[in-house]
């Protein structure tokens, strides 16, 4: 029988997906039989963008990672509430995850990054395995570590992600000291083809010498007061449709029939915030980088110091957002002298860990 690979991908923007998309791409070449199933809160046809050839799709959500206000800001508040809730009774949730786990019978279970799917793994005796470049246990704990009602949480938490086989985790990772048995491989992205930049422009009538800006949030909605931003003779910007941005220069995604990974290599820079998935693909795809920090997010810095290395990055505040001086942030990004394309190298790392579980 095929080998049956169950993934859960978390839905807390679209990070989570974008690191374990082009690695379930390459297991499907390596095991064109495998049987996929996914769990994942996101709707099938954002999956079935990323993911290559047929699997079953569970629209749930084992985890929530942390509610929002925004892009950029949590509801502390909903969030303290929300854990609470999902660990009032924890060990009967692990229990019907384990039956729910048996019942499907893989063999192997994939979390990025839900800890629930990995005790319930546990439980039912099937080998799991955890990827993410960060873990819901360090950001709780750099968040409500010192409050009373997360100690016994955290603990839960803890021997969750422990009773992994191992957690690999993609450049740029968290250092996540509190996983002994991590496998840090390279970083996990898309690639354009080479000839995606003249054809997103074409579909978008976007001439080579204007600068396009692609703008996004990583998933997440945003207020961007775009009324104030420039009208200038060869800057457009390329953003969300759901955003409803009335600017002149403002084209949305669904208008170039691309993906994101390509409407990133066609753009001049991409405006973000801070997310694994616009990161890596950045650095991969050779795009400049303006971001609007995250402002506490414990991920932040090790995303931003790698793509500084590796790439061109540059901080925008949100004042500048607001009154349309971001723009020279955008000229001096773009002064910057190009560095060679990053090699997603751990996509095939990846692979290599887990086709063992797989074939038997």
């Amino acid at each position: 029988m095929p080998p049956h690979l169950f993934v859960d991908i978390s839905s807390h923007g679209f990070g989570h997906l974008g690191q374990t998309a082009p690695m379930l791409a390459e297991l499907r070449q390596r095991l064109p039989l495998m049987r996929l199933t996914v769990r994942c809160g996101l709707a099938k046809a954002v999956l079935a963008g990323r993911i290559p050839g047929d699997f079953i799709h569970i629209r749930e959500m084992s985890d929530f990672g942390y509610l929002q206000h925004d892009a950029l800001n949590i509801d502390h508040d909903a969030s303290r509430r929300a854990y609470q809730e999902a660990h009032a009774d924890f060990p009967a949730r692990i229990a019907a995850e384990a039956a729910f786990l048996q019942r499907l019978r893989p063999d192997l279970v994939l979390s990025n990054v839900a800890y629930l799917p990995l005790a319930g793994a546990g439980a039912a005796g099937i080998p799991a395995v955890a990827m993410s470049s960060l873990n819901w246990l360090d950001l709780a704990r750099h968040y409500y570590g010192g409050e009373g009602w997360a100690l016994p949480v955290l603990a839960e938490m803890e021997a969750a992600y422990a009773s992994a086989d191992f957690f690999i985790a993609p450049t740029p990772a968290m250092p996540m000291a509190c996983l002994v048995r991590r496998r840090p491989v390279g970083p996990i992205a898309r690639v354009a083809e080479p000839d995606a930049r003249r054809r997103v422009r074409a579909a978008l009538q976007i001439r080579e010498d204007e600068t396009l800006v692609l703008v996004a949030m990583g998933g997440f909605d945003m207020d961007m007061p775009t009324e104030h931003w420039p009208h200038r003779p060869g800057l457009r910007y390329l953003m969300p449709e759901a955003w409803d941005c009335p600017h002149p220069a403002a084209l949305h995604f669904s208008r170039s029939g691309h993906d994101f990974t390509e409407l990133l290599r066609a753009a001049d820079a991409v405006l973000t915030k801070p997310g694994y998935g616009t990161i890596a693909e950045a650095g991969c795809n050779g795009t400049p980088l303006l971001y609007l920090s995250r402002q506490d997010w414990p991920e932040e810095e090790y995303l931003v110091s790698w793509l500084s290395r590796v790439g061109r990055c540059r901080q925008v505040s949100r004042a500048s957002l607001d009154d349309g001086t971001w723009v020279a942030d955008l000229e001096a990004l773009l002064s910057q002298a190009p560095k060679p394309r990053v090699q997603p190298t751990g996509i095939a790392e990846a692979a290599d860990l887990l086709l063992p579980y797989l074939t038997g």
